[in-house]
């Protein structure tokens, strides 16, 4: 069983896919932090974003350590957004998303082009999303929790800059797969929404059992 979780930044479709993960079992893999290890790589060696030649050279990335505490600084998120727009980068990442994919018995991969590029065949999709000012207050909610400083009308601005470059960016732009479930999360809480994303994935493979069945 595979499942492509996707959607735009602070949406909650890490939080739904970990969840999801975990309900049916599977292992998870949030594309993100290829992304985000790529370019905290970048950061450390002193490398311009603005390169796509250099930002490839950052893809360079043996294991990404999840508890890094810079892959979710901000500095490092602002990098992987823009570097995830070079072809190249996204060509470098795509055969290792692809294998963790076709891994036997699934998986669930979230990022911005899992159902559209990455697992188009994946058994069920959903498409994660929420108001951009949603989403805006809960980065500022997140970061003040790490006790990182947050001000809301720069993570705001930011994440409208993101949706412009994911949706606008000429390979493997962010959009909704035509056979993905949408889930808008602005006004569920956390449990809620989880619990909508099971309900949609156990609809849809129940879809498809039946199908293969007749």
């Amino acid at each position: 069983m595979l499942i492509a979780v996707d959607g735009p930044a602070a949406s909650g479709k890490g939080t739904i896919a970990r969840a999801l993960a975990s309900h049916f079992k599977l292992p998870h893999m949030d594309t993100g932090m290829l992304y985000r290890a790529v370019a905290l790589n970048l950061w450390r060696w002193g490398g311009d974003p603005s390169s796509e030649f250099e930002a490839l050279r950052g893809c360079d990335v043996a294991a990404v350590d999840p508890a890094d505490a810079e892959l979710r600084s901000e500095a490092v998120s602002s990098i992987a957004s823009r570097i995830s727009a070079y072809p190249s980068v996204r060509a470098a990442l795509l055969d290792r998303q692809r294998q963790f994919a076709g891994q036997p018995g699934g998986a669930v991969l979230d990022g911005r082009d899992i159902g559209t590029v990455v697992a188009p065949e994946a058994d069920a999709k959903l498409f994660v999303t929420a108001a951009a000012e949603v989403r805006a207050q809960r980065r500022v909610r997140e970061l003040l929790e790490r006790g990182l400083p947050a001000h809301y009308e720069d993570v705001l601005t930011d994440i409208r800059a993101r949706d412009e470059r994911d949706t606008n960016r000429q390979i493997s732009p962010l959009a909704q797969a035509h056979d993905a479930d949408l889930l808008d999360t602005s006004g569920l809480d956390i449990d809620q929404a989880i619990a909508e994303a099971i309900r949609l994935v156990e609809r849809r493979l129940a879809a498809r059992l039946s199908t293969q069945q007749t």
